[in-house]
């Protein structure tokens, strides 16, 4: 339990000025509970950063090297959980787990999933003419098993060994040494040579037994990633008009109208878009063409979002605890009975209706409308009662 009820986040936990996690440009994780923040891909694809238009070629050659071993990695379960199937990456402390910071990770499920895609459908990944680049949530676009969080997941093992070196560099320079513990890091890097994961030492960040993973923010979002299943069916009938030959767009075309029943559900006409793709592929690439196209918006529509997530989730969600401590003894009193937990709920209605707390729970004049946020928000205020 934290002797501050405000110590919550990386900066408070070790001790570093907020200032200086900007400076560097990396986000305030809290250490309580995931922050529904996850890696895009494309934001590495659409950087400035050479290291990170470095980092994206490098998983395009991973995935590359999984399309050359598809075929067998299907006929051999061992093989195909080593190089397809992770597990979460917990130590970012970002995701969809509302509980804590475990998730599910990269299950054998997905495995099979990306490697029949490879084997299949997208046999010539990594080769593609129409886009400017190679994606990996071109994947995600057909089958299923294969979504945002999966995306998040797979992209941030890929990039574990940067993340690791990131927050090395960091913490030599701002952090306490009796703050930082030597740890072996697994699937830290892909050794080609002997077709393997390898780990590798790093001096990180040491909270509880585990370490700590910092994330620049830039290559944050929320909600999605740019190249997604929802935009894909939500724009379909644009994509068509994208592709330059009269004789391919007309084919396409009336093999939708041929299977789009009269008066379609939107579950059908998902159903239909998806067929469509899944005999004519090069949708996808004219789908990831206008992305790209549109690549600007992506990062500046990401840096929104992340904005929104340190005001909710680190500003305001500090102004609600200080309220708290100053104005009630909302943490003062043990937590030692139901009756104790009564009054403590009773010390936030008052903070919220009657000390200014409702504010808290307005971002730029508009309520938060989603309940995982709120649920978030009481796990950072609750977090340190006793």
């Amino acid at each position: 339990m934290p002797a501050d009820p405000l110590d919550l986040y990386f900066s408070e936990i070790f001790g570093v000025n907020e200032s200086q996690l900007e400076d560097y440009g990396a986000f305030n994780i809290s250490l309580v509970v995931d922050l529904p923040l996850f890696i895009d891909p494309f934001l590495l694809f659409q950087s400035k950063e050479p290291q990170y238009k470095k980092l994206h070629e490098e998983m395009i050659d991973y995935l590359r090297y999984l399309r050359d071993e598809a075929s067998a990695a299907l006929k051999n379960e061992s093989r195909l959980k080593h190089l397809y199937c992770f597990p979460e990456v917990t130590q970012n402390w970002l995701g969809f787990s509302l509980d804590s910071n475990r998730g599910r990770g990269l299950a054998l499920d997905f495995g099979r999933a990306l490697a029949e895609n490879l084997d299949g459908i997208f046999e010539s990944f990594g080769e593609e003419k129409i886009t400017q680049g190679a994606h990996l949530e071109k994947l995600c676009l057909i089958k299923e098993n294969i979504g945002r969080d999966k995306i998040s997941d797979f992209t941030t093992n890929l990039i574990k060994g940067f993340l690791c070196e990131y927050t090395e560099r960091f913490v030599e320079e701002h952090v306490l040494n009796k703050s930082i513990g030597r740890f072996s890091v697994s699937r830290a890097f892909f050794d080609y040579e002997f077709g393997r994961w390898s780990s590798k030492t790093y001096y990180l960040p040491k909270f509880g037994e585990d370490f700590v993973l910092l994330t620049p923010r830039e290559l944050l979002t929320q909600d999605d990633t740019w190249i997604n299943k929802k935009d894909f069916v939500q724009e379909y009938y644009d994509i068509p008009k994208a592709i330059p030959n009269q004789e391919l767009r007309e084919r396409v075309d009336a093999y939708f109208r041929s299977i789009l029943p009269p008066n379609p559900s939107a579950k059908e006409a998902h159903r239909a878009v998806q067929k469509t793709a899944l005999k004519f592929p090069v949708l996808i690439d004219y789908f990831i063409k206008l992305k790209e196209n549109n690549g600007a918006e992506a990062q500046r529509r990401s840096s929104e979002r992340v904005e929104a997530s340190t005001t909710l989730f680190v500003e305001h969600a500090k102004q609600l605890i200080k309220i708290l401590q100053s104005e009630t003894s909302f943490y003062r009193e043990p937590l030692a009975s139901k009756e104790a937990a009564h009054e403590k709920v009773l010390f936030l209605k008052d903070v919220i209706e009657n000390k200014g707390g409702h504010r808290i729970f307005y971002n730029k004049g508009r309520p938060i409308k989603r309940e995982s946020d709120l649920q978030i928000l009481y796990r950072l205020v609750w977090h340190g009662t006793r």
